[in-house]
């Protein structure tokens, strides 16, 4: 499982660094680029360049985030349309009369929403899937949502090939899903990969009950990370958190 698409192998501090604090520095982070006014332009860059600076320290090449970041693109859409679609006041711009609110809008949407997906896909470059569930429970994490978790991340790969599968079963068969005519057949097979993916869950529950499964989540016990480590792993969220609050006091 440390061989997902989104981690990158390297031995950098921050791969280093226990995950139980590299969650916690994300999570911070992700909260304080959200609570940061969008009127202002310069918090933003300052979580940009942040953010270019732990790619670079970590060996993380921008050619590899970069198509990663395409993830946001339907939210980017719905962005654009803003400006149009809000109401008073309005400024006009190329010609074009558009919402002053709803520029602002679509500006803190593409600005957070990239940033937030920068944090995220360095967390995810860094952390192997195998570590997150540990690094969960760790910071007391109810054990159901753990065990959640670690099902989700052994079989979300499983139905990815399953949906694979029945996309090419069709294409041998003459259809071609990516036309409109052919969205009827789309959304049935929908429908059964949710069937085949019940039929399946029930399958690996009686499995691993039959092995002993009671339901609790597994002991990983690992040792804590170090007061130094938490304060080490901590400074990018720290720096994160002082911007904010230096944007709203200049506010």
């Amino acid at each position: 499982m440390s061989g997902h698409w989104l981690y990158l192998p390297g031995n950098s501090p921050a791969h280093r660094t226990p995950v139980e604090v590299k969650i916690v520095c994300a999570v911070g982070a992700i909260f304080a680029v959200v609570a940061t006014p969008r009127e202002l332009f310069w918090p933003f860059g300052c979580y940009a360049l942040g953010l270019v600076a732990v790619w670079s320290w970590i060996g993380v090449p921008l050619r590899w985030i970069a198509p990663r970041l395409l993830i946001e693109a339907p939210f980017v859409v719905l962005a654009i349309l803003l400006p149009f679609a809000a109401g008073e006041p309005r400024t006009v711009f190329a010609g074009l009369s558009l919402s002053t609110n709803g520029l602002y809008a679509a500006w803190g949407i593409v600005a957070k929403g990239t940033l937030g997906v920068g944090i995220s896909l360095t967390l995810a470059a860094t952390t192997s899937v195998g570590q997150l569930p540990a690094g969960l429970a760790r910071l007391r994490v109810p054990g159901v949502i753990v065990m959640i978790v670690v099902l989700m991340l052994r079989y979300v790969d499983v139905l990815v090939d399953e949906a694979a599968r029945m996309r090419v079963a069709r294409i041998s068969r003459g259809d071609d899903p990516r036309t409109l005519r052919q969205a009827g057949a789309t959304a049935r097979g929908a429908g059964h990969l949710f069937l085949r993916s019940y039929e399946r869950g029930e399958r690996v529950h009686l499995a691993m009950v039959s092995r002993g499964f009671d339901g609790s989540a597994v002991d990983f016990g690992h040792q804590p990370a170090t007061r130094a480590q938490w304060l080490f792993g901590l400074l990018p969220a720290i720096g994160a958190i002082c911007v904010c609050l230096s944007a709203w006091a200049v506010r």
